[in-house]
């Protein structure tokens, strides 16, 4: 895990690899407690003995359920001592490349693409883009690549 002491040492980081989350297992009660929050009940997700006749011959994980995923990992991945409030402001492009197995395990890279300062009248902050790699264990392929913009905030 990457530790910075302020959000302005983080920021200025931009155009680097600042972490990698460790490894995640997607079980099937994940995957089935995602589907009954978004009420997406396709069988390719719930239904294990029809998805073993399926394309994947396993239930996958929903393409969203790993990009949720993303908080989990960034949290993982690195750390920053000053306290912060982190909100999601939005993404900018997101691809799901490749299928993710139940009891795959994910992981995620974050290369920190752009930031800038924002006026707060609170304290500091900054938006944040990030590119995020979501990884298999296991295959070369990544499963999801995201562009996603993070607004941090410091107490004044």
């Amino acid at each position: 895990m990457r530790v910075f002491k302020t959000l302005e040492e983080l920021a200025s980081c931009a155009g680097q690899e600042l972490g990698v989350s460790p490894w995640h297992t997607i079980t099937q009660q994940q995957i089935d407690a995602f589907a009954k929050a978004t009420l997406d009940q396709q069988w390719i997700h719930v239904n294990e003995e029809r998805a073993k006749t399926g394309p994947f011959k396993s239930t996958i994980a929903h393409g969203f359920l790993t990009l949720s995923l993303m908080p989990w990992c960034m949290e993982h991945a690195l750390c920053i001592q000053e306290e912060t409030t982190s909100i999601n402001y939005g993404l900018n492009k997101v691809r799901f490349t490749s299928v993710v197995p139940v009891n795959a395990q994910v992981r995620a890279r974050f290369q920190l693409f752009a930031s800038k300062a924002l006026p707060s009248p609170h304290g500091l902050a900054f938006e944040l883009t990030w590119d995020v790699v979501f990884e298999m264990n296991g295959q070369d392929k990544p499963v999801c690549i995201a562009q996603c913009v993070v607004r941090r905030y410091t107490s004044a």
